[in-house]
Parts: structure tokens; sequence; C-alpha cells
């Protein structure tokens, strides 16, 4: 069985009652939970912090056993070379998702440090982008 991370950070918790006009009105937890059966053969193991260590450690204790890390780190994308290092570090495979399009947004969205250390990225696609990347990273 084929096991997964999903990690988010922070803010992210928020989803579904901030800004739903960008995030939508249903949290990423609910979200995630009404997907797995989508998912008989994985395990999707969920972790969320507002905290930049916190996820780094995440990815230390479980990329180099799980065969894939679906990463939304909020706006630790744009400012976090820790994040793209541990990325870098361990075996796992990861696609960076954005449950809004960073590009339409403003200019500071735009870079990612975490791009250059993922297969792929999602952006835009709201909470459907974390389904594909599961997808995606069970077919490799």
């Amino acid at each position: 069985m084929k096991k997964i991370l999903i990690l988010n950070g922070p803010n992210l918790n928020l989803v579904g009652k901030r800004e739903p006009e960008i995030y939508g009105s249903l949290s990423v937890l609910d979200y995630l939970k009404s997907i797995e059966s989508q998912f008989p053969d994985a395990q999707l193991h969920h972790f969320q912090s507002n905290h930049e260590g916190e996820l780094i450690d995440k990815i230390h204790e479980l990329g180099y056993t799980f065969d894939g890390i679906v990463i939304n780190a909020g706006a630790y994308t744009h400012t976090s070379i820790a994040l793209a290092d541990a990325l870098a570090a361990v075996t796992a495979p990861a696609v960076e998702v954005h449950i809004s399009n960073i590009h339409a947004r403003e200019p500071f969205r735009h870079h990612s440090y975490l791009s250059a250390k993922c297969k792929g990225i999602i952006a835009g696609l709201g909470l459907m982008g974390y389904e594909l990347a599961v997808r995606y990273l069970l077919n490799l």
C-alpha cells in the first residue's frame, strides 16, 4: 500500500472560514476525508502546521519512507529556502499544490522556492488540486 503525505502550511487550517471567495467554504480536512475513499490502495497521512520547523520535521520524518508528498506550504512557498532544502534532501517525490491561482494574485506570490524541488505544480483548481496531486504520485 502506497503512503502519501499531504502537508499543509500556515493558515490552511482556516480554509472554509478564511476568504471563501478565494478558498471556498469547505475545509481542507473535510475535503481530504471526502476523497479518501477514492484511493482504497493508498494510505493518506495529513499534517498541518502554522510553524515552519514542524513542517520541516515532518518532511524529515516521513520523506524517506513515504511514496510521495503533496505540499501546500501556504505563505512559506514564497519565503522558505529551508522547506525547499528539506524537500530536496528526502527521497519522496513532491507535488506543490495551491488552492488559488498564485499567478493571478499579488506579485510576491508569483515566486516559489519549492517549485524547483517538486515534480510538478497544481495551482488555481481549488481543493481538487490535492486529489490530482495524489493521483499523480500514486501513478509514478
